[in-house]
């Protein structure tokens, strides 16, 4: 159930004036009117007073915000509500920056609730039924030509810097769109994720990097070879899909962003990957989506110490 009137940033504030219309939002969206202690599994618990709830079996008091993204935050719900909106409705996403303007609070506070956010983008893949997919790898980092001299590396051209972080990304036909860092585009990297998430006899199209070679004894393998056009004797063999949603993140990245860290990178993808999945539904739908996967607790120092296992 959505509230179908929310269409802009303007009616979300409307329809949530106070902190306590986002709780009561909140706990219907988490509990649906059966309140439950986060404590005990399906424990039952009692209303107290303040917004307070104590569970029967613990005696711990607890509110909506205990064992969610919003515990121990001094931001406000209202603020909460806005950065999620931002972030899930923003095609091209916001910077820290913009967000702590909006929120009228400072950067250092802005990144970390923005990456709170991000670390719910994630969303649980199973292997699809057999199918057409496009599959094609991104490199994010500046150019060498573009550095300053004293972050310029020494005998690099092009591509070839040390700092580069790869992406593997695949798109099934009127399907999900996914997108993996990796640590290089070499076969023995993307070899096991396309077997994991891709179903065998699917049909693969992808350029003619050496990377994808060996996959025709489980897949039906086409290659777009690049000035020959393909698409001349098959118009279904091109990789259009993903190379616009390709587009879609390296027009975040150097618009909004401009720089992500290997540290973060897996999670940046995640959002865009998120949108890019909900792209059919109405801004609402997506943010209420959203919050219902926020129910488990994130702490500043997980983000810190978070490094991405590829």
């Amino acid at each position: 159930m959505f509230p179908e009137h929310i269409k802009s940033i303007r009616t979300l504030l409307e329809a949530f004036p106070t902190e306590q219309s986002c709780i009561e939002f909140l706990e219907y969206r988490r509990w649906n009117g059966n309140v439950k202690s986060p404590f005990v599994q399906n424990g039952i618990a009692y209303k107290i007073k303040n917004g307070k709830y104590m569970c029967k079996k613990t005696r711990k008091y607890f509110t909506v915000r205990t064992g969610t993204i919003f515990e121990k935050t001094k931001v406000p719900l209202r603020d909460w509500f806005v950065a999620i909106w931002h972030l899930t409705s923003y095609k091209k996403g916001i910077s820290s920056i913009q967000l702590s303007k909006e929120l009228g609070i400072t950067i250092k506070s802005a990144w970390l609730l923005a990456h709170k956010i991000r670390r719910f983008f994630a969303m649980e893949f199973e292997q699809a039924e057999a199918g057409i997919y496009e599959l094609d790898e991104l490199q994010t980092g500046g150019l060498q030509k573009n550095r300053h001299a004293d972050k310029k590396f020494k005998d690099a051209r092009g591509r070839l810097t040390p700092d580069k972080t790869w992406v593997l990304g695949f798109i099934q036909r009127d399907g999900l769109f996914r997108a993996f860092a990796v640590p290089d585009r070499e076969a023995v990297y993307l070899h096991p994720i396309i077997r994991k998430y891709i179903k065998p006899s699917s049909v693969l199209i992808s350029d003619g990097w050496r990377g994808y070679r060996g996959l025709t004894d489980d897949y039906h393998h086409h290659v777009v070879k690049d000035g020959r056009k393909a698409y001349a004797y098959n118009p279904e063999v091109h990789t259009n899909t993903i190379e616009g949603a390709w587009g879609i993140i390296m027009r975040g990245f150097n618009g909004i962003y401009n720089w992500w860290s290997k540290k973060h990178l897996q999670f940046y993808l995640d959002e865009f990957v998120y949108r890019y999945n909900t792209r059919k539904q109405k801004d609402i739908q997506r943010f209420c989506l959203f919050l219902d996967k926020t129910f488990k607790k994130i702490t500043h120092k997980e983000i810190i110490a978070t490094t991405w296992n590829y």
